[in-house]
């Protein structure tokens, strides 16, 4: 899938959802992909600070195909969100910074709030709008 087509939905989901669904929906995949090996090299490892993830590195050479390519697909997924939340943050950081600077950023809110501030929103930021959500 082309970036173009996947940022509407990354950004979608980082700015309108709630804190962290994003973010359970990468785990949850990669968990899933990766049970067998979760339970097989990593299932006396005690969760938390990372230490399941450095398991998982430990036994790289052992992992299957399907959870590399579930790393790999939320690596690339995380990296797209980034580009997307920088564009957006770039574009609008003066509206952000003047109409929202009292708005607390996460589940939409943000956003929420440039576009109850439409009339006020420069023609950049507005762009960056159109093209993340549409």
């Amino acid at each position: 899938m082309k970036l173009r087509q996947t940022v509407p939905v990354l950004v979608a989901l980082v700015l309108a959802a709630p804190v962290g669904m994003a973010q359970d929906s990468l785990v949850d995949h990669v968990i899933k992909a990766c049970e067998a090996d979760l339970d097989r090299y990593c299932s006396q490892v005690t969760p938390g600070e990372g230490r399941i993830l450095h398991c998982m590195a430990a036994h790289e050479d052992k992992i299957s195909g399907r959870c590399q390519y579930a790393f790999y697909e939320a690596a690339s997924l995380l990296e797209q969100m980034t580009v997307a939340i920088a564009y957006f943050a770039s574009s609008c950081e003066t509206e952000i910074d003047t109409l929202c600077a009292d708005v607390e950023a996460g589940e939409g809110r943000i956003l929420a709030c440039l576009e109850e501030n439409d009339a006020e929103v420069g023609d950049t930021c507005r762009q960056a709008i159109s093209d993340l959500v549409e």
